[in-house]
C-alpha cells in the first residue's frame, strides 16, 4: 500500500486555500488514470527547424521528459502523445528510444491535429474505455513534478474538474491599443492556469461535444469545461512547471534541472567464487589463471560492481533485477555489455559519469599488468577518458574468502553528473 500525504503550501498568504490543504490518501485505491500529451504543433514560434517538444533539454528531448513524469506513478495507466502527422514516425522512434520497455507498455501515440483542441480529442478517442480520470498536460511543461499531479488526480477525484494554477503575483495593466495604461487590474482573484488539467473522463468528453455543437474553439480543457457549465476548481500548481515558449524558456529549465541534479553518488559490490574450468576475466580482461569465476555470465566482478554502482546512482535497483541469472539470453554474456546497456540508460535520464573508483579485492593472480587495460576497457563502455576510471587491486594479507584464494571482490564507487559525456 503506498499512502501519500500532500499538503498545499503557497507563498502567496492568501485568504483562499485551494484544494486540499492535507489528505491522506491509498494511490492503489484510486481509479484508473491516463494521460493525453497534446503534442501536435510544430512550435514554428520557438524559431527552430524542428517542433520544441522534440529539442533536447540536458540530453533528454523535452516530451521525453514530460511523458516521463507521469509514467513513473504506476497509477497512470496509459499515456496517449498526440503527435504531429508529419513527425509521427520521429515521434515513436524517440520515445522508444528514452523510456523503459514498462513505460513503453502504457504508452499509446495517435496524430494529433491542428488545434490543441484536436489533438487532445485525437488522445480521449484512443484511450481505454476502463479509463475514468483523464488529465492533459502540456507537451513543453517538462518539470512537472509528481506532488502536483497527484494535486489534480484527486482533486478531479473529488471535484470532478480541477486545473493547476498559480495566484498571479505581478501587478496586471490594461492598456489601450496606443499603448497608454487604462486601468490597473485587481490580481487578488486571478490565476495562472498550468497543466496537468484533469477531469473525469465523461464531463470532460461532455465538454468536447458541446464544444462541437456549439462551434467553440477553447485555449484549454477548462475554458470547454467552463463553457459546458462544468464546475472547474482550481489546486496548486509549481512555480517550476513553467511552459517552455521561447529559447529563453529553455535554458532557465536547463538552470533548474542542473542545480537541482548536479550529482548523484552509488556504490557497487559483486563477488564470485573461484573454479576449475572457467575463464578468468576481468574488466573485460582474460587473465592467465588455472581458476575462473563462476557465474551465469562471464562472471566478471569488476564490471559488475561498476554496473551495480551506475544503478545505485540512478535508483534503479540492481544487476540482477535487470539481468537475472534465470534469463537464458544472459548466459556466458560479456559483462562489458551489461555495463554499456546501464550506461545508456543513464544517458537516457540526463547523466553521465563524472568518475569511478573501483577496488578490486583478490589474493592472486597479481593484476597489476592488466589494470590499464581494464580501465581502457570500462571507460570506451560509459563514454568517458580512461582518466574517469581509477582501477586498483589489493589483497586481504591472506584473510577471508578472497585472502584463501576462494574467490574475487570488487567495490566501486560511481558519481553521476547532470549532461554529456564524450561521444
Amino acid at each position: 500500500m503506498i499512502m501519500v500525504r500532500l499538503r498545499a503550501e503557497t507563498e502567496f498568504g492568501l485568504q483562499f486555500t485551494p484544494f486540499f490543504s492535507s489528505v491522506d490518501v491509498d494511490t492503489h485505491q484510486l481509479p484508473p488514470a491516463g494521460v493525453i500529451i497534446p503534442a501536435g504543433g510544430t512550435g514554428t514560434r520557438f524559431g527552430q527547424a524542428c517542433p520544441k517538444q522534440f529539442l533536447d533539454l540536458l540530453g533528454v528531448p523535452i516530451l521525453v521528459r514530460s511523458c516521463r513524469a507521469f509514467l513513473e506513478l504506476d497509477l497512470v495507466r496509459c499515456l496517449v502523445v498526440s503527435a504531429p502527422a508529419a513527425y509521427l514516425e520521429e515521434t515513436i522512434r524517440l520515445l522508444h528510444a528514452h523510456l523503459t520497455d514498462p513505460q513503453v507498455e502504457r504508452l499509446l501515440i495517435t496524430t494529433g491535429g491542428a488545434t490543441r483542441q484536436d489533438s487532445v480529442r485525437a488522445g480521449l478517442a484512443v484511450l481505454p474505455a476502463t479509463i475514468d480520470l483523464v488529465l492533459v498536460h502540456d507537451a513543453a511543461r517538462p518539470l512537472v513534478d509528481r506532488a502536483t499531479i497527484l494535486r489534480c488526480l484527486l482533486g478531479a477525484l473529488e471535484h470532478g474538474a480541477v486545473i493547476a494554477a498559480l495566484p498571479v503575483k505581478d501587478t496586471l495593466k490594461q492598456v489601450g491599443v496606443d499603448g497608454m495604461v487604462e486601468a490597473t487590474i485587481d490580481r487578488s482573484r486571478l490565476w495562472q492556469a498550468q497543466t496537468p488539467q484533469a477531469a473525469r473522463r465523461h464531463l470532460l468528453e461532455q465538454a468536447f461535444a458541446e464544444a462541437a455543437c456549439r462551434r467553440l474553439v477553447g485555449t484549454d480543457e477548462a475554458s470547454l469545461l467552463e463553457a459546458a457549465g462544468i464546475p472547474v476548481r482550481v489546486v496548486t500548481g509549481n512555480e517550476r512547471n513553467d511552459k517552455i515558449t521561447r529559447p529563453s524558456d529553455l535554458r532557465v529549465a536547463e538552470t533548474l534541472l542542473a542545480e537541482e541534479r548536479v550529482m548523484k553518488i552509488g556504490h557497487g559490490f559483486d563477488a564470485h567464487r573461484l573454479v576449475a574450468g572457467r575463464k578468468l576475466i576481468l574488466g573485460g580482461v582474460t587473465v592467465d589463471y588455472h581458476l575462473g569465476l563462476d557465474g551465469h555470465s562471464d562472471a566478471d566482478v569488476v564490471s559488475h560492481a561498476l554496473t551495480d554502482a551506475l544503478l545505485g546512482a540512478l535508483g534503479a535497483g540492481d544487476i540482477g533485477r535487470h539481468f537475472p541469472d534465470s534469463d537464458p539470453q544472459y548466459k556466458g554474456i560479456d559483462s562489458l555489455l551489461l555495463l554499456e546497456q546501464v550506461q545508456r540508460l543513464a544517458e537516457q535520464q540526463g547523466y553521465c559519469l563524472g568518475n569511478a573508483d573501483l577496488t578490486i579485492v583478490c589474493q592472486r593472480p597479481k593484476l597489476a599488468p592488466h589494470l590499464a587495460v581494464m580501465q581502457a576497457n570500462l571507460a570506451r563502455c560509459c563514454r568517458v577518458e580512461p582518466e574517469a576510471i581509477n582501477i586498483k587491486a589489493t589483497t586481504t594479507e591472506k584473510m577471508g574468502y578472497t585472502g584463501r584464494g576462494e574467490g574475487i571482490a570488487c567495490h566501486a564507487v560511481v558519481l553521476l553528473r547532470a549532461g554529456h559525456g564524450y561521444q
